[in-house]
């Protein structure tokens, strides 16, 4: 069995508390060294790499000279506040120091809730990844409160899959990958190296949190291999500790546990979007953009629209109909009715000038479009 990170060519890595820090007392440069080494391993094989990484709040308490975590939610956000800059500053020296540029990106709950701030980041992720800019991703541990939490950094790197359409997620933590049972407590449980993602038996197998320093255990990387399969990425829940884990990942070499997906990325993609009952509104195609999106698999640019109708924003699901009313597809617009409106019949070329922006040159992608 190979591993699917070989093939995989945007991947979000997650590393736990437990690996970058020292046991809790602030942060681990030396950690921090090896996953910058790692990830600009994975950057010179042309794969894009977005990093989740906890430890803010452990160098927080590091840096502010206290010895216990405390309870109270504004003296932890202050800690996450202090950290942040030891973290950011850490990465940043690490991978320069192979050439490469790094940009910090906090995130809530709240931020992924909402369409605008949803595709904002979405917008802003790729951007970086197309600029060779590795992203660092975290919980906005100062501004969140338990109603806008992930509640752990696995559930962050789940979504920011999902966000990102990445082809798989990796998450490394202090524990081989997932037993049949806790080898701790049960000598005769044995190691799960593959399985599908979402199997209700995997939660079953998965017990609680197995460090002091984090706050997810077994069963949060369950759940968020679930997560991450809805848009069809794979994961991997492997020991960081292996030497190399992420370069062995990319050479093939199958470490942990992998998770996969019951459909490929584009199947599970184009089947939410075939599902999807509430649709925002329609655009009325020409018989050539009809033909195209219907038969070719092509994306819809603005030229070939005639008509829109209904209002809708950015990022929701539309119907593309033909003259006779129609359907031929489905997908997710890049632009609001009322800018929809303004750039239909217009070639790409025309958009920033009509508008004064572009956000993407096609109205619906094909990666974001299925045919009906």
């Amino acid at each position: 069995m190979q591993s699917v990170i070989c093939a995989s060519q945007r991947i979000v890595v997650k590393v736990g508390s437990s690996l970058v820090t020292n046991d809790g007392k602030g942060l681990d440069h030396a950690a921090l060294t090896r996953w910058a080494g790692e990830i600009a391993d994975l950057a010179r094989r042309g794969k894009q790499v977005v990093l989740v990484s906890s430890g803010a709040i452990a160098e927080g308490l590091q840096r502010l000279g206290w010895s216990t975590r405390p309870k109270a939610v504004h003296e932890l956000q202050a800690a996450a506040a202090v950290g942040q800059m030891g973290l950011a500053q850490a990465y940043e020296t690490a991978f320069r120091a192979h050439g490469l540029k790094t940009a910090q990106v906090l995130l809530t709950h709240e931020d992924l809730a909402d369409r605008t701030r949803y595709l904002n980041a979405r917008s802003t992720l790729t951007t970086l990844l197309k600029l060779n800019v590795v992203p660092i991703i975290n919980e906005n541990d100062t501004v969140a409160t338990s109603e806008i939490r992930f509640g752990d950094n696995d559930t962050l790197g789940a979504l920011v899959t999902n966000l990102i359409e990445a082809d798989a997620l990796v998450i490394l933590t202090d524990q081989q990958g997932l037993f049949t049972a806790d080898p701790r407590k049960h000598p005769d449980a044995t190691f799960v190296y593959h399985a599908n993602a979402g199997d209700p038996a995997l939660e079953e197998m998965a017990g609680g949190a197995g460090s002091s320093v984090g706050t997810g255990g077994m069963i949060t990387k369950i759940i968020a291999a679930k997560r991450a399969a809805r848009s069809g990425a794979a994961t991997v829940i492997a020991c960081g500790r292996e030497a190399n884990v992420l370069s062995r990942l990319a050479d093939g070499e199958a470490i942990g546990t992998q998770l996969v997906p019951a459909a490929s990325p584009l199947v599970a993609r184009k089947q939410w979007l075939a599902d999807h009952l509430q649709l925002a509104g329609r655009l009325v195609l020409d018989a050539g953009a009809a033909e195209a999106v219907a038969h070719k698999g092509t994306s819809l640019l603005p030229i070939g629209v005639v008509a829109v109708e209904g209002q809708f924003l950015r990022g929701e699901v539309l119907a593309c109909v033909d003259a006779a009313g129609q359907e031929v597809a489905r997908g997710l617009v890049n632009y609001s009715s009322d800018e929809a409106r303004q750039i239909m019949r217009h070639a790409t070329r025309e958009i920033e000038g009509i508008l004064g922006y572009i956000v993407e040159p096609e109205l619906i992608h094909r990666d974001n479009m299925v045919s009906v």
